[in-house]
């Protein structure tokens, strides 16, 4: 009897716990589970409509904006074949006279790009698009067409300056390429393989390339913009529509693009074309010097504390730098007192000086520091 009663009395005890802990489990399932990490998330902010932010989800309006200034070149020269030296074996000669066949002459064309940069119709595009060229036609995006005449060429830079004599004539809007900054979105515009204007998209992959061995004074932007074979002379242009830069070149093992194209900046291209339209040709500041970068290892070989400036590999006798007192073995630090960094820091700031500019030279010399005063003059054709 008294074993049923304590049978009866436990069972109604855990009845009521079961009870408990479920309306305890129903009210407040968080009661009874540990606690769980607290995770703080930075979340990005949306803009309306799609989601996606505020960029911009398509680049047509920059396109409509700079395309119609955007022209395709086609170029033709007649080439010699050179004949086989056998014919040229003077027994032949005298055994068979004018009967030998004569070397051959073919036509070879070639396509390229352009951007229209004034209602009077100058273009600007590269030198190796135009170079040697006996005709030159230039189709524009409205269909229309024109033979074009060259202005003027800077192969230093490999940009040439054309002009078509049509009237209503769409310009690019000109951009700025200095605050330009890797990851920028870009569009190249130009003519690829000779299919008609295409439109690729990228983004800025970097800035101030130097020492490709593309030209003499090389700043390039480098892109992932698709740029191919036809596109050299074509707009770069910004998420805005605005000339940013001329394509000039591709790095590729097939012929085609693998993601690493190089632009002219905008800025520099605007210098060339000024002075060829004012001169007839690019002026350019020239020191008669040969200069190399400052490496570590020639740093601590001339008792250096840092690798800083450029250093002066070759010095023309009688010429600007060699009046002034410098020598190989100098290192130049500063001009006019401005920090030089690179061989292209230097090369800069010496070109872009008017002929009979003088400047201070500052750097040193046998291990002590100098200054000196150097008159600028003009820049001979073809000076490395």
């Amino acid at each position: 009897m008294k074993t049923s009663r304590l049978i009866r009395f436990v069972a109604s005890y855990a009845l009521v716990g079961v009870l408990v802990a479920a309306a305890l489990m129903w009210l407040a399932p968080g009661w009874l589970q540990p606690d769980s990490p607290v995770v703080r998330l930075t979340e990005a902010p949306r803009g309306p409509g799609d989601g996606l932010g505020n960029g911009p989800v398509s680049y047509a309006e920059a396109v409509t904006r700079a395309a119609p200034a955007v022209v395709n070149i086609y170029t033709a020269k007649r080439v010699t074949e050179p004949r086989h030296p056998f014919f040229d074996d003077p027994s032949l000669r005298r055994f068979f006279g004018d009967a030998l066949p004569e070397p051959r002459t073919r036509t070879e064309t070639s396509l390229g790009s352009g951007v229209i940069f004034s209602t009077e119709g100058y273009i600007l595009t590269n030198n190796h698009v135009v170079e040697n060229a006996q005709q030159i036609q230039v189709l524009l995006a409205d269909g229309r067409e024109s033979s074009a005449e060259v202005v003027g060429t800077d192969p230093e830079t490999d940009l040439a300056v054309l002009r078509i004599d049509l009237g209503e004539l769409p310009t690019i809007t000109v951009g700025d390429s200095r605050p330009l900054r890797v990851g920028d979105v870009v569009l190249a515009i130009g003519n690829p393989f000779g299919v008609g204007q295409t439109v690729t998209q990228g983004i800025v992959s970097a800035t101030g390339r130097s020492q490709l061995g593309l030209s003499t004074f090389e700043n390039f932007i480098q892109t992932d913009a698709a740029i191919n074979p036809g596109n050299s002379g074509g707009a770069l242009v910004s998420a805005r529509g605005e000339l940013v830069g001329i394509n000039t070149a591709i790095y590729s093992r097939s012929g085609g693009s693998l993601g690493i194209g190089f632009a002219i900046p905008v800025d520099l291209a605007k210098d060339v074309l000024r002075s060829i339209l004012e001169h007839g040709r690019v002026i350019r500041g020239w020191a008669g010097i040969q200069v190399q970068a400052v490496t570590p290892q020639l740093a601590e070989s001339f008792g250096l504390d840092s690798a800083d400036g450029v250093i002066l590999s070759g010095v023309l006798r009688g010429g600007p730098a060699d009046k002034a007192g410098l020598s190989p073995g100098d290192i130049i630090l500063s001009i006019d007192g401005r920090r030089v960094e690179s061989v292209q820091d230097l090369l800069g700031l010496i070109t872009q000086r008017a002929p009979g500019t003088t400047i201070e030279v500052s750097g040193l010399q046998d291990g002590e520091r100098f200054t000196t005063e150097l008159t600028i003059v003009e820049r001979p054709p073809e000076q490395g």
